[in-house]
């Protein structure tokens, strides 16, 4: 028996589609190294250098967030790669994938192993990157080493960092040539722009914060998110789509495994969560990209999650300063933090039975890892880095305050939403970085990625 550096016992183990009512799991040096039912074996309890009794909570993987923002470098006014991934591990996050709109924005190489030994010295949580395409960059998007960055970020709408490709040749090429995964920003952008100028007409420049999905509308995300899988279709290419937020998208998508599929879907919490009916009370709050919709879209979303149309659900994590969230539906920054909450958010819908834990589970670590092949994660499995989250889903209830975001931006659109659920450890690479509030520093990795084969007739 190998020697036990970390032991929890007396835990909830919710892993692969079950959950173990009273299990038991064993650590050794940074991996899992053994999973069980019941009670510990007396031997594997008293060799135990260290042990946590859970107490019947909820013992669950890490969670792996593949649609972040984190403002490094560039924007670090509004975040950083050290206070963005302190919000994660206090979140229950254990790995993020950034986002390529930074400044300057990452589209080359040189600009991912930069990120990539930034976050060697500052990051909490393990940490991997996408490089961004443009309408100029294929050579660099050609010679990358995909085992090292997640993919491609491919905007094919306007959003903060101003990296719209908008070339049909340069995109097709990309699809066809890239042997890399391709997650897209869908929304089409003579729509937005057709539907802006209709409203400025109509109402001037101070356009209402609630005619922010009037813009961004149900037609802009179905056109761009058809063109994308009918390109993935022709092409062999391995699409993801992110944050799904429309009804009408969903029927583009198959159900089923993950695992089983050439092309992916993303939602985030907030699409879950708010809807256009809201914009009255949280205004600014919720303004994103793309666009919170109606109720119908919410209810749809929720059911494409318990039915495997959506295969992830990730924050689209985009802290901007409250100074930059206030204006109108053209001047107020799009976007908002969500990483600290995620987990806690999509716990208290288990509660609230919008969906199961094990699903949840399913959408938040393992099919994030199964989706960017990324090693060794995701999973409760011997050999496994041992990433691990213990929630407490009884604790006494409370609310969710601007004050006590850990972002740098210090706010949350959560604010004011109770829960009775709360992350009490989160464990990195086999050491507990986040425990009861207190934050610790453990050993990070780099995540390591399998590139997709390019699917051929």
């Amino acid at each position: 028996m190998a020697n036990i550096d970390l032991l929890i016992y007396n835990a909830r183990i919710v892993n692969e589609g079950v959950t173990i009512p009273k299990g038991y799991l064993t650590v050794s040096g940074e991996f899992i190294s053994g999973i069980g039912e019941g009670e510990p074996a007396p031997e594997i309890l008293a060799g135990a250098r260290e042990k946590i009794d859970a107490e019947g909570k909820y013992l669950l993987p890490g969670v792996i967030d593949t649609h972040v923002h984190f403002r490094d470098p560039g924007l670090t006014h509004k975040g950083d790669m050290h206070s963005e991934s302190t919000a994660a591990i206090a979140g229950g996050v254990t790995s993020f994938i950034d986002m390529p709109n930074t400044k300057p924005p990452t589209i080359s190489v040189a600009e991912v192993e930069a990120k990539l030994s930034h976050a060697a010295e500052v990051s909490l949580a393990n940490y991997g990157f996408f490089i961004g395409a443009t309408n100029s960059n294929l050579e660099e998007l050609r010679k990358a080493d995909y085992s090292h960055i997640a993919g491609v970020k491919l905007f094919l709408g306007s959003s903060t960092g101003n990296m719209l490709v908008d070339e049909p040749s340069t995109i097709e090429k990309i699809f066809s040539e890239v042997p890399a995964l391709i997650a897209v920003h869908a929304e089409d952008e003579a729509t937005i722009a057709a539907n802006r100028k209709k409203l400025r007409e109509a109402l001037g420049e101070e356009i209402p914060i609630d005619c922010h999905p009037v813009i961004r509308d149900h037609e802009a995300c179905y056109l761009a998110t058809r063109r994308a899988v009918e390109l993935a279709k022709a092409t062999g290419a391995r699409l993801h789509v992110c944050h799904i937020s429309t009804s009408d998208e969903l029927r583009l998508f198959t159900p089923g495994p993950a695992a089983d599929k050439r092309i992916t879907a993303e939602t985030c919490p907030q699409y879950l969560v708010f809807t256009d009916e809201m914009y009255g009370a949280l205004g600014s709050r919720i303004k994103c990209n793309p666009a919170i919709k109606r109720p119908t879209d919410r209810d749809d979303l929720r059911f494409a999650v318990n039915h495997d149309i959506i295969d992830t659900i990730a924050t689209d994590h985009a802290p901007h300063m409250w100074e930059e969230k206030r204006g109108t539906a053209l001047t107020a920054a799009s976007g908002m933090p969500g990483i600290e909450f995620s987990l806690p958010v999509m716990m208290q819908a288990v509660s609230e039975q919008w969906f199961s834990i094990e699903t949840v589970v399913w959408k938040m670590c393992h099919n994030p890892a199964t989706i960017f092949n990324i090693d060794r994660r995701g999973f409760l499995r011997e050999g496994y880095y041992a990433d691990i989250v213990i929630f407490d889903p009884d604790c006494e209830p409370y609310t969710i305050k601007d004050e006590n975001v850990k972002s740098l931006c210090g706010w949350t659109p959560y604010n004011g939403l109770q829960l009775s659920g709360r992350v009490d450890i989160t464990i990195l690479n086999g050491s507990p970085v986040y425990r009861y509030g207190t934050i610790f520093k453990a050993r990070t990795h780099a995540l390591r990625f399998n590139p997709p084969e390019r699917m051929t007739e």
